[in-house]
């Protein structure tokens, strides 16, 4: 399947007909949303929080008004956005102001830089709760605070793309999101969670759903073509392809924001604004694990090995002794 095109967003309430655009979605019934809210997963460390932190800024720059919202118990997302300053979360903050008798207001939990509105949902404590009933939780109390009556152009959610629970499928079950974007590298387990989420998306999508995959923003792209390969399979476009360059590495590291208009990389986060807010949500074909690995060197991959079946005696070594069958066997009735 050859990779789709950025072409312009207009949801219509129906599927487009066989052919070229066969796949793409429709979001609602009536005209555009005012507000795209738009998911992004990818696996953890693959670099969501350095594209979500510079495309926002991006935007916010060129005049939209933008909310990010990080959904990921690490409470990373907004750290480069904030210079590395850690963002209080609305799990933290609401727990602490029930606590006390109080109430959380927008204060408490959302904040701006350069025209960017972020929070974090944040998650419990390692071994004190799940992750993704925190997600279900912060969500929750997202709607108390007005949620959707905010005036957003954008609402961007950062999901940790490695857990496939039903609170971090939350947006795609939900039909809370318009559309998905997968961000991931030219390795193995970047894309088999890029793949992760396409299935998600077709599953929900064959239960009623209505989000679809936008596509791909290649990030530390080394120039194999991996993660291109997989979204001409897949049937998704490239958003953008962020390069494996030692100034975004260390400005990356230093948490500073490489987003601006002027800046060296400032063409490369235009581009990527305008490709995540005209590009259309499609129906991608997930790939099977076979057809996962095809996309990689057999060397690279350990194709060609054959798979030997272990035996009872190798699980219990020399001290294996045969214990006769008790099963009792009729030659006649």
């Amino acid at each position: 399947m050859a990779t789709q095109s950025v072409s312009a967003y207009v949801p219509t309430g129906e599927l487009p007909g066989n052919g070229a655009s066969g796949n793409l979605l429709a979001t609602s019934a009536g005209p555009a949303p005012k507000t795209q809210i738009i998911a992004i997963y990818g696996k953890g460390g693959i670099g969501k929080s350095f594209t979500l932190a510079n495309l926002s800024y991006m935007m916010a720059q060129q005049g939209k008004k933008v909310l990010l919202i990080g959904c990921d118990p690490k409470s990373d997302t907004t750290s480069l956005l904030f210079g590395g300053k850690a963002c209080p979360t609305i799990i933290e903050t609401s727990s602490r102001k029930k606590a006390a008798g109080e109430e959380t207001r927008i204060g408490d939990v959302c904040f701006k830089r350069d025209g960017v509105y972020a929070m974090e949902l944040g998650g419990p404590e390692v071994g004190r709760g799940c992750g993704g009933r925190g997600i279900i939780h912060g969500f929750e109390t997202l709607e108390k605070l007005g949620f959707h009556d905010w005036d957003f152009d954008y609402v961007l959610l950062d999901f940790l793309g490695d857990v496939v629970c039903g609170g971090f499928g939350l947006p795609i079950a939900r039909d809370m999101c318009q559309k998905v974007i997968v961000v991931a590298s030219n390795d193995l387990q970047s894309l088999y969670v890029a793949n992760n989420v396409c299935s998600a998306v077709e599953y929900f999508r064959r239960l009623g759903g209505n989000v679809g995959v936008a596509g791909m923003v290649i990030n530390k792209d080394d120039g194999t073509g991996e993660a291109q390969a997989f979204c001409s399979e897949v049937g998704i476009p490239v958003l953008a392809a962020i390069p494996a360059h030692e100034e975004i590495r260390r400005k990356s590291a230093n948490y500073e924001i490489i987003g601006h208009p002027d800046g060296t990389w400032g063409s490369l986060f235009a581009e990527l604004s305008a490709n995540v807010a005209t590009a259309p949500p499609h129906r991608p074909t997930p790939l099977s694990p076979d057809g996962l690995l095809d996309l990689f060197n057999g060397e690279t991959v350990g194709r060609g090995v054959v798979l030997q079946p272990a035996t009872l005696e190798d699980m219990c070594g020399k001290s294996y002794q045969p214990k006769p069958s008790l099963e009792v066997v009729y030659d006649t009735v």
